[in-house]
């Protein structure tokens, strides 16, 4: 079975100061609940390691868009774009390149046009576990198969994680058979009493 990119963001990101072209921001934040998208999902402080980060080529796109250019790329841990793990979620930096798209982008930050960064990836074979609570679906990310990029983002692009309910409307569904079968058992269950 083919792994969906999904797509996800964070409100971190900054340029270091007016001289500076570095920028960096979290890619994902261990342990917190993100907004709802359709479900309340959380990534486990285990889920990316850095064996992730050294078979993954990642590049840093601005607003995911690879047409534009490259902002920076680390293929399998190695190149312009720093991605460090700590306690608190994966990290990226990289220099701003002296192109128009890396002016764009620190004009950008600078005007706070761009305040988020997002994230691409697809999730390991069973990395995930789902649970309903209060009427509410969760999902817990819990091993991150692979990484596509790291990006800053005018808008957050909940657009595209449409790709990632894959899974939430398979939950879904399994759930309202699960209430269709319950509710012809107890037609038939009324009917063998008549």
């Amino acid at each position: 079975m083919k792994k969906e990119k999904e797509i996800r963001y964070i409100n971190e990101i900054q340029s270091a100061d007016e001289e500076s072209r570095k920028v960096e921001g979290y890619a994902l934040v261990f342990n917190s609940e993100s907004e709802d998208l359709g479900f309340i999902e959380t990534i486990e402080k285990d889920a990316i390691d850095d064996e992730v980060i050294a078979k993954s080529d990642v590049f840093a796109w601005l607003n995911h868009d690879e047409k534009r250019g490259c902002l920076a790329r680390s293929r399998k841990g190695k190149g312009s774009l720093s991605l460090t793990i700590d306690d608190r979620g994966l990290k990226y930096s990289f220099e701003a390149p002296h192109t128009s798209l890396g002016n764009e982008l620190l004009e950008s930050l600078k005007r706070g046009d761009i305040s988020a960064s997002s994230f691409a990836f697809t999730v390991a074979n069973g990395g995930d576990a789902w649970e309903k609570r209060n009427g509410r679906y969760y999902r817990t990310i819990k091993k991150i198969d692979r990484l596509y990029d790291v990006s800053p983002v005018y808008c957050p692009a909940y657009s595209e994680t449409s790709v990632a309910c894959r899974s939430f409307d398979n939950i879904i569904k399994i759930e309202k058979d699960n209430l269709i079968d319950y509710w012809k058992s107890l037609d038939a269950e009324i009917d063998s009493i008549e």
